[in-house]
């Protein structure tokens, strides 16, 4: 027999299921708009643009059915290898969507490559577009409609919304609507998965979280992590993880150690805090820095940490 769900259906019956992939440009609130909606923080987000390099899975369930929101690197043009994959992993997201959101903000589109970039990816997908003008809280409710009015008569989207991922207004309209256009069917995932990014995946995000956090602007976009041990001990309640933090310049790997190793023992503590939060457990973590010169323009050292 087939189990039924909660609410007494079977499932896929009169519920709702489907991915919804989250584009836009760098730095409009994609992850916060991910993490929001969840209710719990799936994907990293800093101040900085282009934090983002990888496929990130949500995964909200409700009475009305199951959402998979893909969140995506924010598209921009791509000057190195790294940025080039965060944009190929970006438009392979919208292939793989039943819905596409357009996230924008009261920034101008811009011109040129950039512009021609993201209209690019959402032209290129078949299944239904909606625009959602985030940052509302901010840039106040009629100067977000002007540019959701300016940007619905492109005759590119089927809805425009106007939210704020930071304060949550908005976002159960947004919600409700998505509803309402995706298919019926059954739940991909368990009712109490948040998403399908393993506890390694995390840990790798979580270090980079904390690296973006405390260093200068431009040197987190040269550095990356690779975790090359993460053992579980549960009799002792205690999870183990080995990180390496490449770098590309030598100069730059003294300023991720810090004089005496302080920054490195700071970025390495805030991490380890944040990691037993998300474990429950007590976490050891290990972490060496390695210098690989210009490994974001180097497709072996891009597949080696994950970016292929």
């Amino acid at each position: 027999m087939m189990p039924l769900s909660g609410n007494g259906k079977e499932p896929g019956k009169g519920r709702r299921s489907g991915f919804v992939a989250l584009l836009g440009r760098p730095n409009v609130g994609k992850s916060t708009l991910l993490n929001r909606i969840i209710g719990a923080r799936v994907a990293i987000v800093t101040a900085k643009p282009q934090t983002t390099r990888d496929r990130i899975a949500g995964i909200f369930t409700d009475p009305r059915g199951q959402i998979i929101f893909l969140d995506s690197p924010g598209i921009h043009r791509p000057k190195r290898a790294l940025n080039q994959y965060m944009v190929r992993t970006a438009e392979r997201i919208a292939g793989e969507a039943d819905v596409v959101v357009h996230i924008v903000d009261d920034r101008p589109m811009g011109t040129g490559e950039e512009e021609r970039l993201v209209r690019g990816v959402l032209e290129r997908v078949s299944v239904p577009r909606i625009l959602a003008v985030n940052k509302v809280d901010r840039i106040g409710e009629t100067a977000a409609d002007r540019r959701r009015r300016e940007l619905m008569e492109k005759g590119m989207y089927s809805r425009g919304f106007l939210i704020s991922a930071t304060k949550g207004i908005g976002v159960e309209e947004f919600l409700t609507h998505l509803f309402g256009v995706l298919p019926e069917g059954p739940h991909y995932y368990p009712e109490d998965e948040l998403t399908d990014l393993p506890m390694r995946f995390i840990a790798k995000e979580i270090l980079r979280e904390k690296l973006f956090a405390f260093l200068s602007d431009e040197l987190p976009y040269s550095v990356a992590v690779s975790i090359e041990e993460y053992r579980e001990d549960p009799e002792k309640n205690l999870t183990r993880i080995r990180a390496e933090i490449f770098v590309e310049r030598e100069s730059q790997k003294g300023m991720v150690i810090g004089r005496g190793g302080q920054m490195l023992r700071t970025i390495g503590t805030a991490a380890r805090q944040e990691l037993e939060k998300e474990t429950g457990e007590r976490v050891y973590l290990d972490l060496f820095v390695k210098v690989e010169k210009d490994w974001s323009r180097k497709e072996t050292m891009l597949r080696r940490l994950g970016y292929a």
